[in-house]
């Protein structure tokens, strides 16, 4: 298995009491054999269940797991950008906490950090009902019409990349999963380097998508035109 020095892990959580600790465990045995040091943080993004509770209890318990909050719900995108901030190592990964990515599959993306600035998983073979995969795939396209940008799989929710890429493409504007496709299109512009990863998608056993909430649709689409209107 592919090791690294230092690693920043984080979890964007909206409800997910059903997942979040299983998740994080998961990634724990994970990291314990790949990683120097390691942190994992969970982001949770005004949950109304009890998953800050369950994060807050895990972080009790190891001094490397920590939990940031929102009050209220704030959003997708608003839970990336805290995740990045609170990152203190050079790399930084983060992961759906739905449990459908094997986290795991860490190591092919730890395997290419010698050659690129961001690497980006793309689902082999989705495992998400068909409205919200027809959606995925429309989404997909748009970015390729407005800015050029041939990435397969945008909104996949398992990444690595440099915190110096983070900070490099500041200030981030867009919102819900507008702040992928703003952070690549900026990084893309300023020389950083990409590489895609192949990665399993799993059924969701536990709690409901949000991802393809009719308004978090509408509002992702219109704020992604205002991003191409500024960028263009």
């Amino acid at each position: 298995m592919a090791q690294i020095s230092e690693l920043s892990v984080f979890f964007p959580a909206y409800n997910e009491e059903a997942n979040i600790k299983s998740t994080v465990l998961k990634a724990k045995k994970v990291l314990l054999k790949i990683a120097e040091k390691w942190e994992i943080i969970i982001v949770n993004d005004g949950s109304s269940d009890r998953t800050r509770q369950i994060a807050e209890g895990l972080a009790k318990k190891d001094a490397r797991i920590r939990v940031v909050s929102h009050s209220p719900n704030r959003g997708y995108g608003a839970a990336l950008k805290s995740g990045y901030r609170a990152a203190r190592y050079p790399w930084v990964a983060f992961n759906d906490s739905d449990g459908q990515f094997d986290f795991s599959e860490i190591s092919k993306f730890i395997s290419k950090t010698d050659s690129a600035d961001l690497i980006l998983g793309y689902r082999l073979k989705r495992a998400d009902p068909f409205l919200r995969s027809v959606f995925t795939f429309v989404w997909g396209m748009i970015p390729r019409i407005l800015f050029g940008m041939n990435i397969r799989d945008y909104s996949c929710g398992f990444k690595l990349i440099k915190k110096e890429v983070f900070d490099g493409v500041q200030p981030l504007v867009g919102e819900e999963k507008v702040t992928q496709i703003e952070m690549l299109v900026k990084a893309k512009r300023k020389g950083y380097r990409f590489i895609e990863v192949g990665v399993h998608h799993y059924p969701r056993e536990h709690g409901k998508q949000t991802g393809a909430n009719i308004k978090v649709v509408v509002k992702s689409v219109a704020d992604l035109l205002k991003l191409w209107k500024k960028l263009r």
